[in-house]
């Protein structure tokens, strides 16, 4: 991911790792006609049953079910807390490539992209024309790309080590 992209993007990705942090914390499990669904859909493990007593036929179905049940709930939270991890370091990433922008650049670019002012209230505040904003921001995005682009390297590398 480029700079530029979480310069457009970042009130979404910020509202998207909130909401992932809303789902653990409120994590319930989930729905027991999922479960079934599963269940109906997968094909049968093991030996196939053809005589016993009903009991043991409801035992096995009533275990089977809760193993489902565990498995599906395990990979369901597993995948929203790997949602959450990835996309809360690419906002912290992003946080730390701003902190080491050049001069008064962490300042406005916050003011733009975190704090979602318009290019007329950063004119006001920083008493500079609409242009020098411009010149801020895209100042601003090829000095963070190079982060990126580092950052982009070195995961090359420990992938290919």
């Amino acid at each position: 991911m480029k700079a530029e992209e979480m310069f457009r993007s970042y009130a979404a990705k910020k509202q998207e790792v909130d909401l992932l942090k809303f789902r653990i914390t409120n994590f319930r499990g989930i729905d027991a006609d999922e479960v079934i669904k599963s269940m109906c859909l997968a094909k049968p493990e093991g030996e196939k049953v053809q005589e016993g007593e009903t009991s043991d036929r409801t035992a096995s179905v009533a275990l089977n079910y809760r193993k489902t049940a565990d498995r599906l709930e395990d990979e369901m939270f597993d995948g929203l807390l790997e949602q959450y991890r990835r996309k809360k370091a690419e906002i912290e990433f992003f946080h730390y490539c701003v902190s080491r922008l050049s001069g008064k650049l962490p300042e406005v670019i916050t003011d733009m992209v975190v704090e979602g002012m318009d290019w007329q209230e950063l004119s006001e505040k920083y008493g500079v024309s609409h242009t020098m904003i411009g010149k801020y921001r895209r100042k601003a995005l090829k000095e963070m790309d190079v982060f990126y682009e580092i950052r982009e390297k070195n995961d090359l590398e420990v992938m290919l080590s």
